[in-house]
């Protein structure tokens, strides 16, 4: 029986496929080599408790004989319904936990890192049987797939784009540089045993000519090793999957972190808890706790009823962008009149919850488009509207463009604040989404904010040529810019005022943050001492 096609592109034909398992029948065919060939590879780099996806599964013994020896979360796709069919029937009841699905590897319909590992056995070569452009794009198609439903960061600009790569390499002063990535559900006792397995590996790949003996640096981007307790996980529609969970820090106090599991390595929001005052209450929690676990194990906070510190602010950038509204001139008359502001991205809500319980004379809109958060803010990060402070649904994009169109009726602003994330991993940009940021959009910005007032921007770019690009376009529309960069972190955040005349020099701009501040102190005002609002602003530059 002949099964080979009459040309090469006939292999990228789902009529081809279909045909030839047929005629096959159930007998496995193995392109590339048998398990026993391909064993000791995949043992090497695959543990047992990965999830792994398998493209182009075909009738293949491969995942079966993997399954048998441990591997049991596998997932098996193929473009052939046939063939498909075929392997559901012989594993049903030999390996209930193995599953077989119709579907086109150039549209997965996973979520985003839904794996730890894709296994092709063959598939990447019947696509790619020329080069064709249709071709060639067919296959972009299938490695893009493939890096979005990997869990990791190997797809993220700085590490999968040769600019960020190159970037990264600078920054840590070597030209040659390997990274590794540490994944969420696996258990790391140490960063030091991390770099006891991790060291014959790296030597393997040493160039030729390195003197045995000669140490190879191990760097870190942050030392958190995975150690979380994680109280709470849901997926959004909008946002995907995501956890929340308390760690504790170097001073032994628990924080709580919203982390969207698409990026899992960047803290969407994190606020700290409260220590428990009273120490009768304390007794009791304690108490009950040991009737329900083992006796060796740690003491966690409660959740989600343990309270939030809403006067504590985690995020550096929030720090800044509050110390902003010391561009207001009138810093000490802030508490006694009217200030109207918009917030763009609420997350778990701290920023605008800052606000609003230190400026009692604010009034405060914040826009969020995914409603999960919302639920997320208030029920796990002490959030609340009031009459002063209403969450709207919405894109802000959507948003500013509808109050922009109200024409005299428009809303005008005091301060508006972006505080918002791209979902796009591969740009050069994680905040704000580009959108955001294009001229025609900032004119709709400068229209809703008040002559005096102050934009204030997050902004989180490692491509050089897109912040740039970025700081012209808002130069274009806000001629007064300052920049305050964030020491240890990529986010820098942008104060963008409308009349050049409101420069203020930087003596002026440290008095009046002063002056803020000393308004904050006073008694009942719930000031955390660790906020100097003048050291936020000593190192903001004038674009």
């Amino acid at each position: 029986m002949n099964l080979l096609p009459k040309s090469s592109k006939e292999f990228g034909s789902v009529d081809y496929w279909e045909k030839f398992f047929q005629q096959r029948g159930k007998k496995a065919f193995e392109w590339y080599g048998t398990y026993l060939e391909l064993c000791g590879v995949l043992h090497k780099y695959i543990k047992p408790r990965e999830k792994v996806l398998v493209i182009g599964c075909g009738n293949s013994e491969l995942s079966e004989q993997l399954y048998d020896v441990g591997y049991r979360d596998i997932v098996n796709i193929d473009i052939s319904e046939v063939v498909i069919k075929q392997m559901k029937e012989c594993n049903a009841t030999r390996r209930p936990q193995m599953s077989f699905l119709k579907m086109d590897m150039t549209q997965m319909e996973f979520p985003d890192a839904s794996f730890q590992v894709v296994l092709d056995k063959g598939t990447l070569d019947a696509v790619l049987t020329d080069e064709e452009e249709k071709t060639l794009q067919q296959v972009d198609r299938m490695l893009a797939e493939v890096g979005r439903v990997l869990q990791g960061r190997e797809t993220e600009w700085l590490f999968g784009m040769d600019e960020g790569r190159k970037q990264l390499a600078a920054s840590a002063g070597f030209r040659r540089l390997i990274t590794v990535a540490l994944h969420r559900g696996q258990q790391y006792e140490s960063m030091d045993h991390i770099q006891a397995e991790l060291s014959a590996r790296v030597m393997e790949l040493a160039p030729a000519g390195m003197p045995t003996q000669q140490q190879v640096p191990f760097l870190s981007v942050g030392g958190d090793i995975g150690v979380r307790t994680v109280q709470h996980q849901d997926c959004s529609p909008l946002s995907g999957d995501y956890v929340i969970e308390d760690v504790q820090g170097d001073d032994k106090r628990y924080f709580r972190r919203l982390i969207f599991l698409s990026n899992r390595n960047v803290v969407q929001s994190e606020a700290r808890l409260l220590k428990d005052v009273s120490h009768k209450a304390e007794k009791k929690r304690k108490k009950d706790r040991k009737k329900q676990r083992p006796a060796d194990a740690e003491d966690l906070p409660a959740a989600p009823g343990q309270s939030i510190d809403k006067s504590y602010l985690c995020c550096e950038h929030h720090k800044a962008m509050i110390a902003g509204l010391a561009l207001l001139r009138n810093p000490e008359l802030l508490l006694e009149i009217p200030l109207a502001l918009l917030v763009v991205g609420l997350g778990g809500g701290s920023l605008p919850l800052f606000v609003h319980d230190h400026f009692p004379k604010s009034c405060i809109d914040a826009v969020e488009i995914d409603p999960s958060m919302l639920e997320v803010a208030t029920q796990w990060f002490g959030f609340s509207q009031s009459d002063r402070m209403k969450v709207h649904i919405a894109d802000g994009l959507d948003y500013i463009t509808s109050r922009a169109g109200e024409g005299e009726a428009r809303p005008c602003y005091d301060v508006i604040m972006f505080d918002v994330d791209s979902k796009d991993p591969t740009l050069g940009m994680s905040c704000p989404p580009p959108a955001f940021v294009e001229e025609s959009f900032l004119q709709k910005v400068k229209s809703i904010l008040t002559p005096e007032g102050v934009f204030i921007l997050n902004l989180v770019c490692r491509d050089l040529g897109l912040k740039d690009s970025v700081l012209a376009g808002l130069k274009a529309v806000f001629p007064l810019l300052y920049v305050r960069r964030i020491e240890g972190e990529v986010n820098e955040i942008l104060f963008c005022q409308l009349h050049p005349e409101q420069k203020l020099a930087t003596p002026e701009l440290l008095e009046t943050a002063q002056a803020l501040e000393q308004t904050l102190r006073k008694p009942g005002r719930g000031w955390d001492d660790t906020y100097v609002l003048s050291d936020m602003l000593k190192m903001v530059k004038i674009v």
